[in-house]
């Protein structure tokens, strides 16, 4: 940015230069002389490194859509790692998890909105005198509650379609907090 941007040098006054001389026109490392396709020799250069002109690489080959499988280390066939199976989440869990993610976005919201309502309440009838960092505060707290809902809402949600879970969700929240807990560290292990 200091190269566009520069309170070091002074700035271009190009108004003032006559059009027919052009040895008049400062020097500066944004311009630079092209060849002449106009009455203007003078072209801007404000490519970014590695963006400007010159040889372009080709562009990668496209990946193949099937990767092709990896034989086991027992030698026992190939095995297909793209399982898309337990990667689809089943309709009745989405629709619980977009439930619970609601009810755990908008009851934080809904609180600070109506709070904020309750103190603009307060200091327009002169009931009290608040501070000013209690609106801020309550703002803060509870819309940090509510994004922080979005991930509790999706944690907490049972993920077979059998079972519902419980009405809160504490105990498949915990599950599933050891579960991606355990899957990063064995990832780290792996690497």
């Amino acid at each position: 940015m200091n190269a566009l941007f520069s309170t070091q040098k002074p700035a271009l006054h190009l108004a003032h230069l006559h059009p027919s001389k052009p040895s008049s026109i400062p020097s500066s490392p944004f311009l630079r002389p092209h060849k002449p396709t106009s009455n203007n020799p003078w072209k801007l250069n404000a490519n970014a490194k590695g963006f400007g002109g010159g040889a372009r690489a080709p562009p990668p080959p496209p990946a193949p859509i099937n990767p092709p499988a990896k034989e086991s280390p027992s030698g026992g066939g190939k095995k297909n790692k793209n399982n898309n199976e337990s990667d689809e989440i089943p309709q009745e869990v989405f629709e619980r998890m977009t439930a619970r993610i609601f009810v755990s976005v908008g009851i934080p919201m809904g609180l600070g909105i109506g709070l904020l309502y309750l103190i603009g309440f307060v200091k327009e009838r002169n009931l009290m005198d608040l501070p000013l960092w209690v609106p801020f505060m309550t703002t803060l707290l509870t819309f940090t509650a509510s994004i922080l809902g979005i991930a509790y809402g999706g944690l907490s949600t049972s993920l077979d379609p059998n079972r519902k879970g419980s009405l809160l969700g504490l105990e498949e929240a915990r599950e599933h907090w050891e579960e991606m807990w355990q899957e990063e560290t064995e990832e780290e292990k792996k690497e």
